[in-house]
C-alpha cells in the first residue's frame, strides 16, 4: 500500500524566486503573476538557470507536471485554495489560503 506525503511549497502573494527540493533534486521556481490570466505561473528552472519548464499555470484538479512525467521529478504538483477546491490560488491568497504541494509517493 502505498502513501503520499505532501510538502507545502512555501510562497507568498508576490513574485518570487525559490530554491526548492523536490523528489530529492534541488531547483529553482520563479513564480509570477499572470494579470491578463488572472493566475499565478510557475517556471522551473535547475540551480543554474536553466528553464526545463516555463509557464505552468496554478490551476487546480490536476497534477501541474502530470504532462511532464518523463521528466522525472519524483512527485506531483498540486495547486489548492482552502476552503473551495476548485478555485485557484487568487493574486491576494497564494500563501496564505492558497497553496501549492508537492506529493511524493511512496
Amino acid at each position: 500500500m502505498s502513501t503520499t506525503t505532501p510538502y507545502e511549497i512555501p510562497l507568498t502573494n508576490a513574485a518570487q524566486k525559490i530554491n526548492i527540493a523536490l523528489g530529492g533534486t534541488t531547483y529553482a521556481l520563479n513564480v509570477v503573476w499572470n494579470d491578463q490570466a488572472q493566475v499565478w505561473v510557475v517556471d522551473i528552472s535547475d540551480t543554474s538557470g536553466n528553464l526545463i519548464i516555463g509557464g505552468i499555470p496554478l490551476v487546480t484538479g490536476v497534477d501541474l507536471l502530470g504532462q511532464y512525467e518523463y521528466l522525472d521529478f519524483g512527485g506531483q504538483l498540486v495547486a489548492q485554495t482552502d476552503f473551495d477546491l476548485t478555485a485557484p490560488p487568487s493574486y491576494t491568497n497564494l500563501g496564505s489560503t492558497g497553496h501549492l504541494y508537492f506529493l511524493v509517493t511512496s
